[in-house]
């Protein structure tokens, strides 16, 4: 069940390259499924997506808008999503690993060439 799971969060994920969140959510769904596989059930419902969570994201967001605009914590988005798919309790936080910054080298220092010739005088 959780290999179908997954493998269903692909295709949508591969499906949707016009909607770069679709790909976020669909991450991490994936990842709450590695740390709870017995939710794989709940996301295999046949008339659950990822787009339609998304679209309960944005129906909570507007209950929130203040002057046209409404404002969403990482949590409380993967918080409706997992309510979205049923799934009870809180979104499990991610340890992101940090990337290292890139080693930035000086380049050798070049060689100042002197086309004076009252230095050869």
């Amino acid at each position: 069940m959780l290999s179908d799971a997954i493998s269903k969060l692909d295709t949508e994920i591969n499906g949707s390259k016009d909607n770069p969140y679709i790909k976020v959510i669909g991450d991490f769904l994936i990842r709450h499924l590695e740390t709870n596989p017995d939710d794989a059930e709940k996301i295999m419902a046949a008339d659950k997506t990822i787009a339609k969570s998304l679209d309960a994201m944005k129906a909570e967001a507007k209950k929130k808008q203040r002057n046209g605009m409404a404002m969403l914590t990482d949590a409380e988005g993967f918080a409706i999503v997992l309510k979205y798919f049923g799934i009870k309790g809180a979104p499990a936080t991610v340890q992101v690993k940090p990337t290292p910054a890139p080693v930035v080298t000086e380049a050798a220092p070049r060689n100042k060439f002197n086309v004076k010739l009252d230095d050869f005088l």
